[in-house]
């Protein structure tokens, strides 16, 4: 079972499982008339049709419909991916982001409870490498792994946390060591299916439009974040190994998810152009710098700072240490950070070249 599954992670946990010979319930907050374009893109519509993969209406945010859902289905593994999952939007939005980051943890953690379904069911919390927040700042710290002290700087991160805490404890109560369950703090994921309100995706989409003519600038804000990128279909591996642990609950653990790399929002602006065929031209510096190309010959302005796109308590630098995940899931990135920003460039190619001949 799977909630959140119609997101990037939810998708490529799917086509995963499904490739492995499990039975997938996806969690759906509405039903509709056809796969969400995710489900599409991984051409998963004939486990539909076979029935190796159900969507279901639900949403963790209602405990009697998680509750009904349990109960039909008694899964054996179940991947809590459902999220408001933007650091940005849960500033203007942070009851939302409680409600469905932590309040539906609880409802999650509830309904497996209330059906005795403690012995049957293993499951994945995902965390955030944004619970860490301020911590390498504050504590000079260059990577984070499973012992580094969380220090979170947004409502999402807040939320993530508090729903991270609440799973340690279900997984080691002193009432009982009674549910087997790992928490995943995975460092930024990226993807060709992710949101393009996330900044790598809004980078790609924004350059490879501009080559066709369709946008004539991209507009971002710090510059010089730095982020352990990797690539989103590579860590929804690292899901399943968490659940492939074996003993009492109390001998499971929770994995840091990385690639152990960090880059900049500048380095991605950089390799993205480089994927096009350009090389950028930086002028400025903060808030002033502005990003140049040669377009048939002539020096366009095609990046610029807004200083509307900081965010309130900005986390600077986030780099993970995934030595453990290497060392007892046997689990490592495949994907490096140039082979990712090629694959995403090259899928909004195609999107931008399709949007022209629209």
């Amino acid at each position: 079972m799977i909630s959140g599954i119609t997101g990037q992670d939810g998708s490529y946990l799917a086509e995963l499982l499904l490739k492995k010979g499990y039975e997938v319930i996806g969690l759906m907050r509405r039903v509709s008339t056809e796969p969400p374009y995710r489900l599409r893109y991984l051409k998963l519509q004939p486990f539909i049709d076979e029935g190796k993969l159900v969507l279901e209406c639900a949403d963790v945010t209602d405990v009697n419909s998680i509750i009904r859902v349990l109960k039909k289905h008694e899964p054996v593994e179940f991947y809590n991916l459902a999220a408001q999952s933007h650091v940005g939007i849960a500033f203007d939005q942070p009851y939302e982001t409680t409600s469905v980051n932590y309040l539906g943890v609880i409802n999650i953690l509830t309904a497996i409870k209330a059906l005795d379904m403690t012995n049957h069911i293993r499951l994945y919390q995902a965390s955030t490498s944004e619970m860490f927040g301020g911590t390498a700042r504050r504590m000079g710290l260059q990577k984070q792994n499973e012992l580094t002290p969380f220090w979170p700087l947004s409502p999402y991160g807040i939320a993530k946390l508090a729903a991270h805490h609440l799973v340690v404890m279900a997984r080691t109560t002193e009432h009982g060591h009674w549910l087997r369950a790992a928490c995943g703090i995975l460092f930024n994921h990226e993807s060709e299916l992710r949101g393009e309100n996330f900044v790598t995706r809004k980078i790609t989409r924004a350059l490879t439009r501009i080559k066709h003519g369709l946008q004539k600038k991209l507009e971002l804000g710090n510059l010089d974040a730095l982020r352990d990128w990797g690539y989103a279909k590579d860590y929804v591996e690292a899901m399943w190994l968490m659940l492939q642990q074996q003993g009492a609950a109390e001998k499971w653990q929770d994995f840091v998810v990385a690639t152990n790399e960090m880059h900049s929002v500048r380095d991605f602006v950089n390799a993205s152009a480089r994927e096009i065929g350009w090389e950028m031209e930086w002028e400025g510096e903060g808030r002033q710098e502005k990003g140049y190309v040669q377009i048939d010959g002539e020096r366009k302005l095609i990046v610029e700072v807004n200083p509307e796109f900081y965010r309130e308590n900005d986390v600077h630098l986030l780099r993970g240490d995934a030595s453990k995940a290497r060392e007892l899931l046997q689990w490592k990135p495949k994907t490096n950070f140039d082979q990712l920003v090629s694959l995403m460039v090259a899928h909004d190619l195609r999107l931008a070249e399709a949007e022209k001949n629209w």
